[in-house]
């Protein structure tokens, strides 16, 4: 089968919540507006999460996997991602299921005319010190990208895969993606889409990553964006 859409789902030490997590993306790839299947990626798990992910790739033809020696965190993971698939668009989603893969819909509405498109979170079932944090690390993010992203840290993002292929991927720069497209001259577009409580497993994310560290990291966008290469081809001997 041809597919058209890849969904990147990065996962560490989840075995808790892998059994929801493949119910609820069977689920959606039944009602999918697009041919679309799911890549794992075992970002070094130390619990049981291998063993389950390779149980659901065994009883899905849609599901495969790609599992690391170590954990290397999500901006490997989502490089890894990105430089396997195929299909023409390729989306992520965290594996707590704070996102509902459905939601992947109202974001391939827009994908004709934009490269990348983004959840916005609608309605956070997050703690105060999470959501303040995240509110910080946004702002600041704004102030030195101009990217005009309400919430980069949504785990539900859809963006053609030729795009994808060419971000310069570097440790933390998960958070920059839509500044990376517009570094490209490409088009981001924003979409309203539902949060749920986590309700298993831990968040992988404290006050330092979601905050200070999304701080240095901004610095290093800045100085990518001054080194960054960008070219169009107006015309070719051939």
């Amino acid at each position: 089968m041809d597919y058209s859409f890849t969904i990147i789902v990065p996962i560490y030490n989840e075995e808790d919540n892998l059994e929801r997590l493949e119910k609820a993306l069977i689920s959606y790839l039944k009602k999918a507006a697009v041919s679309t299947k799911v890549l794992f990626i075992n970002d070094g798990s130390n619990d049981g999460s291998q063993t389950l992910i390779e149980a659901m790739c065994c009883s899905c033809e849609e599901f495969e996997f790609i599992t690391f020696s170590e954990n290397k965190g999500l901006s490997t993971a989502l490089k890894a991602g990105f430089d396997h698939v195929s299909t023409s668009l390729v989306g992520y989603m965290d594996a707590d299921l704070q996102t509902n893969p459905e939601d992947f819909n109202l974001l391939l509405e827009h994908v004709e005319t934009y490269d990348l498109v983004t959840g916005v979170r609608s309605d956070r079932k997050d703690s105060f010190l999470k959501k303040l944090s995240s509110k910080l690390a946004n702002s600041v993010r704004r102030l030195f990208t101009k990217d005009g992203v309400d919430d980069t840290g949504c785990p539900l993002k859809i963006i053609k895969t030729e795009a994808a292929k060419r971000i310069p991927m570097f440790r933390g720069l998960h958070r920059f993606l839509p500044a990376m497209i517009l570094l490209q001259q490409g088009t981001v577009k924003q979409v309203h889409v539902r949060h749920y409580p986590r309700v298993a497993g831990q968040a992988k994310f404290g006050f330092w990553n979601r905050s200070i560290g999304p701080l240095v990291d901004c610095f290093v966008f800045l100085w990518m964006k001054k080194k960054y290469i960008n070219y169009g081809i107006s015309k070719t001997s051939k």
